[in-house]
């Protein structure tokens, strides 16, 4: 449960000084700041239990919902945030995040010119809202892609990351928009819902797609994948990293090494929405092709921006295309140029980045990166063994049961016969606590979900991960759960 260390900071870093805001002599009066304040963070001071996730899925597997508690109460003594009271958000993303990249998402800057013609008051310069081509901005932009290189452990100059406004689901349409053409094959692995979704993606682009399933749970074995890939000519092959809906882990690593031992012209694609910031990536070591992900997971920023690494070899093949970018928002055409004039530290411009969430990026990166990565990787790995291990102390069963594959960021975890996802994540909520419902379309109501990343794992003095334990096992006694011998 975060709690407020002083709940007038909050108002104070969003809305500075109370002098009037407006340039001498203008007849506009400051607007009530405080009364705008109380709109926004009224529905958050009562929070309902949030369905956690769009897909309809988990809506469905929520169907019969109690009513919804309300929320803990606070007094001054626990207050030690700036954040608005809430409970600890443990699903497979958004998570929770650090004060500090929350702040810096107010980060404003004096837009100099109008300085020369206009007299404005100190609090105005405060909040005068950055500019996307300003020195600064373009400073902390460039910084924050290099450090996503740092992040995905390249040191290859061919190599290129990109950072663009929207969700996860965009890399996929970046992937199929430039590196593979209409009547090309890729060979999909499927480890849960998201290999069903990649897939779907890549058919409305006319890309022909196969699909290696395994079952709910398990992963695609490496002699099948060897057998598909000596069948056809795959011009990309897609590897979900942490499978959301099932929390299942892929071996990235071992599939590269197959996929370039067997089918070398095949680029390697990884779904890293779930893993990158959390689980091991060697982008030049493994010799991966593209890595994309999504910021409001393990790298711990609110939810917005498509990351992608994308490799030389990839690049290339790009502009090898006999055809021009299916997609216009989605191209390297447009967007190539523009990272690399970014990382340059040059102004550019193909459409608009958000200044607020890129400032977050670089500071939740320069936090990252203020630690080893092995030390990171490792702390995940540790914190998601003792989950596990207290899952099985319940008595409970993971959708991965196999431990090499189990994700170390979150955990799938199966409801006992007798108890129902709409009475657990009420108790749960009523303790401070918020689970994912089910995703996977086959069992959505057999299960929810636990996400163990980021913040919640890195820090230790929130202690996020000791207190779901204990709510989910007192929430189970609550509702009559007794664990068979």
């Amino acid at each position: 449960m975060v709690r407020n260390r002083n709940t007038e900071s909050l108002h104070q870093v969003l809305q500075g000084p109370s002098p009037n805001i407006y340039p001498t002599g203008s007849t506009q009066q400051a607007s009530p700041a405080k009364a705008r304040l109380s709109l926004i963070s009224r529905h958050l001071e009562k929070p309902g239990l949030a369905l956690n996730t769009p897909f309809s899925r988990e809506k469905a597997s929520l169907i019969g919902l109690a009513s919804i508690p309300a929320g803990p109460t606070f007094s001054k003594a626990d207050m030690m945030s700036i954040q608005v009271n809430h409970p600890t958000l443990l699903i497979p993303g958004p998570v929770e995040f650090d004060d500090e990249v929350l702040q810096s998402m107010a980060h404003y800057r004096w837009v100099n010119q109008f300085s020369e013609s206009r007299q404005y008051t100190d609090a105005h310069q405060r909040h005068q809202i950055e500019s996307h081509v300003g020195p600064s901005f373009v400073s902390a932009f460039g910084e924050a892609l290099s450090m996503l290189r740092k992040l995905f452990i390249t040191s290859d100059p061919t190599s290129q990351p990109f950072v663009v406004s929207g969700s996860g689901t965009l890399g996929w349409d970046f992937v199929a928009s430039n590196l593979v053409e209409r009547g090309d094959d890729v060979l999909v692995l499927h480890s849960g819902y998201f290999g069903d979704s990649f897939a779907d993606c890549f058919q409305i682009y006319g890309i022909n797609t196969t699909q290696l399933k395994a079952p709910i749970g398990s992963r695609p074995q490496l002699p099948e994948i060897e057998q598909a890939l000596k069948e056809k000519n795959y011009a990309a092959i897609t590897i979900t990293h942490v499978d959301t809906s099932t929390g299942v882990l892929s071996d990235v690593k071992a599939v590269s090494e197959l996929v370039h031992r067997v089918s070398p012209d095949t680029l390697v694609i990884v779904d890293g929405v779930c893993s990158v910031g959390s689980e091991e990536i060697r982008f030049d070591e493994w010799k991966l092709d593209v890595v994309l992900t999504a910021s409001q997971k393990a790298i711990g920023v609110p939810a917005g921006l498509c990351i992608l690494m994308v490799s030389g070899r990839a690049i290339d093949r790009f502009n090898g295309r006999k055809t021009l970018p299916s997609s216009y928002f989605a191209s390297f055409k447009n967007w190539l140029p523009i990272m690399k004039n970014y990382e340059a530290k040059k102004p550019s411009y193909f459409a608009t980045p958000s200044p607020q969430l890129i400032r977050a990026l670089h500071t939740s990166l320069s936090q990252i990166l203020s630690v080893p990565l092995e030390e990171r990787f490792t702390i995940h790995k540790l914190t998601s063994q003792k989950v596990k291990r207290a899952i099985t102390d319940l008595g409970l069963k993971q959708l991965a049961e196999r431990p090499e594959n189990q994700a170390n960021s979150m955990t799938a975890i199966y409801l006992p016969e007798d108890v129902k996802a709409p009475e657990l994540l009420p108790n749960l909520f009523k303790r401070g606590i918020v689970f994912a419902g089910g995703l996977h379309k086959q069992i959505a109501t057999k299960y929810i979900r636990f996400g163990h990343m980021g913040v919640s794992v890195t820090d230790p003095s929130r202690n996020d991960i000791d207190k779901a334990i204990e709510a989910l096992k007192d929430s189970l006694a609550d509702i009559g759960y007794q664990q068979k011998q």
